[in-house]
């Protein structure tokens, strides 16, 4: 007798590699499509410069709100049915982003917009986590980020296109979120179906243990250094370097170029010299680039140190993610959840720290405590198991 019953033939982990690459990239373009266009929203909307700085908390509020939620939620539903609905919430609060046309508007969207890439942040890294396993733990997981930070340099020269065009940030947005709708389309059906620790009875606070407390301090103090790069890498140059108007932009720009970079050959080091050993280098890396930029201060050396720098920060959160993915204390939702709340932290409090250090003494003297903190990563890595 002849069975009509058909199973669906396996998906390769290649399949499940490039699907999942290409959702980080979506999303990585999803949230550099945004920033490339704060300038013009800001005129558009005639919003001052102390306003905008209180508009934009709004994002990290929706992210950092939604932190335990996304942790329960993959591990209640899975990364799979989370990622696929954040990228929908992502993109759509991106088209609320180019046409909202009041502040009242603008603010909620900007707080969806949050949620929707913390929910995605969450379920993706869980997602990678699943293809790493696919590869028996080879290290592929910072190949994935440098697929995002890759999205930003696209997304900032579509952008330019589009402003020197005169298109609007809301046609603008509709074409990203069309682009992004289709390649989710492609992508869903080739993500991991199912994490390992799922469990439908996880509670929604799960005390991280002393390894996945070990690991979120290792992110926050890298993160604290990403987000002074971030936010202070032109003033820096600005007022320090004093560079040209031309130049201003040239250490974020060098700083974004190795960190991409970086990312893409982070999994070759990690395999070769281990997860641990690669953190240790990066935070020196990063203390010694910036150390330079502080105790040199000119156009050249403070670029070769911008550089170090991108280099440095590349590698720890990636690495650090995978790591958290693979624990054995709750499940890999939950625990990307705990890590990425300590780290994202980090994220919060760098910039403002710099403001406020740079305002009692100089920038010179905040950035070289931003070195310290690239000390502590090595630190902190030496005392975890990574």
């Amino acid at each position: 007798m002849i069975s009509l019953t058909t199973t669906a033939p396996p998906i390769s982990r290649k399949a499940h590699r490039l699907a999942v690459g290409a959702l980080f990239f979506l999303l990585g373009l999803c949230f550099a499509s945004w920033a490339s266009r704060i300038p013009s929203v800001q005129q558009r909307m005639g919003i001052s410069e102390a306003q905008l700085g209180l508009l934009l908390l709004a994002l990290p509020i929706g992210q950092l709100l939604s932190l335990p939620l996304t942790g329960w939620l993959v591990a209640k539903e899975g990364s799979r049915k989370v990622v696929l609905w954040g990228v929908g919430l992502y993109a759509t609060a991106l088209l609320g982003l180019g046409w909202a046309s009041s502040l009242y508007q603008l603010l909620p969207c900007l707080v969806l917009f949050g949620v929707g890439g913390n929910l995605t942040n969450i379920s993706v890294n869980t997602q990678a986590v699943g293809v790493e396993r696919l590869y028996k733990h080879k290290p592929i997981m910072a190949s994935f980020h440098g697929l995002w930070s890759l999205a930003g340099f696209a997304a900032a020269a579509v952008g330019s296109f589009m402003i020197g065009h005169a298109i609007t940030p809301g046609w603008h947005f509709v074409l990203i979120a069309l682009f992004i709708m289709a390649g989710l389309a492609v992508s869903a059906g080739y993500t991991v179906r199912e994490d390992t620790g799922v469990d439908p009875n996880q509670p929604i606070f799960v005390k991280p243990d002393k390894e996945l407390l070990g690991l979120g301090a290792i992110a926050f103090c890298a993160l604290i250094c990403e987000g002074a790069m971030f936010d202070w890498s032109g003033v820096y140059f600005k007022k320090v370097i004093q560079a040209d108007k031309a130049w201003v932009g040239a250490g974020y720009t060098a700083f974004m170029s190795t960190m991409a970079l970086g990312r893409f050959g982070a999994d070759w080091l990690a395999a070769r010299l281990g997860a641990k050993r690669v953190i240790q280098l990066s935070g020196l890396l990063t203390a010694t680039g910036l150390l330079i930029a502080v105790l040199l201060p000119t156009l050249v050396t403070a670029m070769l140190g911008f550089l170090l720098v991108g280099f440095g920060t590349s590698s720890v959160v990636p690495l650090v993610y995978s790591a958290a993915g693979r624990s054995k204390h709750m499940s890999a939702g939950m625990a990307l959840a705990s890590v990425s709340t300590i780290g994202f932290l980090g994220f919060l409090l760098g910039p403002p720290v710099i403001g406020l250090v740079a305002g009692a003494t100089s920038l010179r003297v905040s950035f070289a405590l931003i070195a310290f903190m690239g000390l502590c990563v090595s630190a902190v890595a030496t005392r975890v198991r990574v």
